[in-house]
């Protein structure tokens, strides 16, 4: 009997320290812009015609599948470091349509990721989608909400919100995936989307007081923009209201100097993930941890005029076979 009890005490001993060891206590969330994901085929309505063999970029299908192939080599690696299982949810920006989607997903480093996307009016062509991985993200309601132009500015629409509902940990957590109109337009344009956004999380957090929501995309704006202020995304936690958001950027741009593109010799930082305030008061479930810039050396042009740029897919009209002209951003949740 004193042998039974000891084997039994034994295999709860190893059992125990079994599921300790499994148990996940952080998670990752990340957002990249893909700059120009386009195939070679043309899509009727579209102005995709740079993008075709016959087009201004030559691009032909070799140029394509070293493309993806370099993508995924990102995405495969981004915060794996410190989470072994890569991110739970990417939100990605300037993806042409759900074939190259598919051709990204299909490509072997990340053949584990799933993804949400919907056709988009914008003009070029690129939208906005969700990659995510089922064994750490499920999928339970989405939709895409069509932007209103800023005073019948239809030129500079931006590309709509996508909204992905869904059960991260255990319990839910709500995404939307943003790109807003570019630098060419003004600020009160981009102030226009932010605003649409902001009704959007009223509207959900109205429904759902302690919903952990996560906002991100290339918003063309820095953290201290005005568009910012307008979607209530603020740089200290203190600050965060019933409703707004923390912006771990602001302090990432403005105390850090690390931005996530260079333009003219000056970083920006457009490509941000805010969270609502349950994220950062939660006393169980899921918690804002910190946040990061994926730096690697591969990243960054290593010579010439634009040494230490983010090294891009084309330099001009020229192929430089590289990435993005955008560094991939981090956060991370510990539960």
């Amino acid at each position: 009997m004193k042998k039974l009890l000891f084997l039994i005490s034994l295999w709860l001993c190893v059992t125990t320290a079994g599921a300790q060891q499994n148990e996940r206590d952080l998670y990752s969330v990340a957002f990249y812009n893909l700059e120009n994901l386009f195939d070679t085929i043309h899509d009727a309505g579209k102005n995709d015609l740079e993008f075709l063999p016959s087009g201004s970029y030559a691009w032909t299908a070799e140029k394509y599948e070293a493309k993806l192939k370099n993508l995924a080599k990102v995405l495969n690696e981004v915060s794996r470091d410190r989470v072994p299982e890569g991110p739970a949810v990417i939100g990605v920006a300037e993806a042409e349509n759900n074939r190259v989607l598919t051709d990204l997903v299909s490509q072997p480093a990340i053949s584990n990721y799933k993804f949400v996307h919907y056709e988009g009016p914008d003009k070029r062509g690129i939208d906005c989608a969700l990659l995510y991985d089922p064994e750490q993200f499920t999928v339970t309601n989405s939709k895409l909400v069509l932007s209103t132009p800023f005073e019948g500015d239809t030129v500079h629409l931006t590309r709509g919100f996508l909204i992905v509902d869904g059960q991260m940990a255990g319990e839910r957590v709500c995404f939307i995936v943003n790109h807003w109109p570019s630098r060419g337009a003004k600020s009160p344009v981009r102030v226009h989307a932010a605003k649409q956004v902001r009704a959007l999380t009223d509207s959900l957090m109205r429904t759902d007081k302690k919903l952990k929501l996560i906002v991100m995309g290339d918003m063309n704006d820095d953290p201290m923009d005005e568009s910012m202020a307008t979607l209530g995304a603020r740089k200290y936690t203190k600050q965060v209201k019933k409703g707004e958001f923390y912006n771990p950027w602001w302090e990432t741009l403005e105390d850090k100097g690390v931005g996530t593109l260079l333009y003219r010799g000056k970083w920006n930082l457009f490509d941000q993930i805010v969270v609502s305030r349950p994220l950062l008061k939660a006393k169980k479930g899921l918690k804002y941890d910190h946040n990061e810039v994926f730096i690697r050396e591969y990243l960054f042009q290593q010579d010439g005029k634009y040494k230490g740029s983010p090294l891009r897919t084309h330099g001009g009209r020229v192929w430089l076979n590289g990435y993005s002209d955008h560094l991939p951003t981090i956060i991370y949740l510990k539960k």
